[in-house]
């Protein structure tokens, strides 16, 4: 296998590119809540209330999705993904009733997104990569954090120079783009290609050397005849980590994310400003995403995820001094 021309590069970049959008369009209502109270009308509760119902549908689609992709591949639910985030987001430009933006910015835009997501980089990685799988996770994990750092400063700037329905509808054609190189260069396993992941012996040579230690990043497969999602229910580790993520997304997608913008324009800051400050936070999370992935390819994750989530609690006890 000639690594430098590993055609699973190919696709990990493809992905992220589809990533990418899908977290910029998820971070996108932070821009909207402002331009929707002072033309529409409607109050901050209601528009969180659609917002809320997004994140929600992003979180609970996800192991419907991981099920489909295994079913069907990555490919075809990553298109159907952006194709329903593009349409979705260029509908919400034209909305003028609170029911629309539950319906587009909230259930069809929370599918959508719950779909191209995290567990597509997990299937794509996992199906990929056996050596170098860790840091690929860290680069689909930087594509989030991008999405953040480049949309919601230049929608910001699209809504203060053209207006929040132009610059939406920019946002949701830029997305179906990005179905161009998911059709054209996306593949779902290496066999398609005729490769083997990335790292696996050949079977020539799997009996001359021994089994490679098993990275800590790769999941340990269910015993025989079990169910993956029944064995990770009866997993107190996987109780922990649903919980520390549920708290993560909490306070970071349900309440920086969505509130800080408006927070600071309520304050006086100016748009722009506020919306780049917001993207700092995204161009910290790219590096320390890259920076985690390739850590964990060489270190314990439980110890990494501590001292994570020991920093973030730290943060968060400091902000209200700020």
């Amino acid at each position: 296998m000639n690594r430098k021309l590993y055609y699973g590069w190919v696709v990990v970049w493809v992905v992220f590119a589809a990533l990418l959008v899908s977290a910029g369009v998820r971070a996108a209502p932070t821009v909207l809540i402002n331009p929707l109270e002072s033309e529409l009308g409607w109050g901050r509760a209601a528009i969180s209330a659609a917002i809320s119902i997004g994140l929600l549908l992003y979180g609970l689609s996800g192991p419907a999705a991981g099920w489909l992709m295994d079913r069907f591949g990555p490919k075809p639910l990553t298109l159907f993904g952006l194709g329903l985030i593009g349409l979705s987001t260029l509908m919400g430009a034209a909305i003028t009733q609170l029911w629309q933006l539950n319906l587009f910015w909230g259930i069809l835009s929370g599918l959508g997104t719950g779909v191209v997501a995290p567990v597509l980089g997990a299937t794509v990685a996992n199906r990929w990569f056996v050596e170098r799988r860790g840091l690929v996770l860290g680069i689909f994990g930087a594509a989030a954090s991008a999405g953040q750092l480049v949309t919601v400063p230049a929608l910001m700037w699209l809504v203060v120079e053209i207006g929040w329905r132009a610059g939406t509808v920019v946002l949701g054609a830029i997305v179906l783009l990005v179905l161009i190189p998911v059709l054209l260069l996306m593949r779902d396993d290496p066999s398609s290609v005729g490769l083997r992941p990335y790292g696996e012996p050949d079977e020539s040579t799997a009996e001359e050397s021994p089994a490679p230690e098993p990275s800590t990043a790769v999941a340990q497969q269910p015993g025989p005849g079990g169910s993956p999602l029944l064995g990770a229910l009866r997993s107190p580790v996987f109780w922990l980590l649903s919980g520390s993520f549920f708290i993560c997304g909490a306070s970071s997608n349900g309440i920086i994310g969505v509130h800080f913008v408006p927070h600071s324009i309520d304050h006086g800051i100016p748009e722009v400003t506020a919306a780049s400050v917001l993207a700092i936070m995204g161009a910290m999370n790219f590096v320390g995403t890259l920076a985690s992935g390739w850590l964990t390819d060489r270190y314990d994750p439980r110890k990494l995820l501590a001292i994570y989530y020991s920093l973030r609690g730290l943060s968060l006890l400091l902000l209200p001094f700020v």
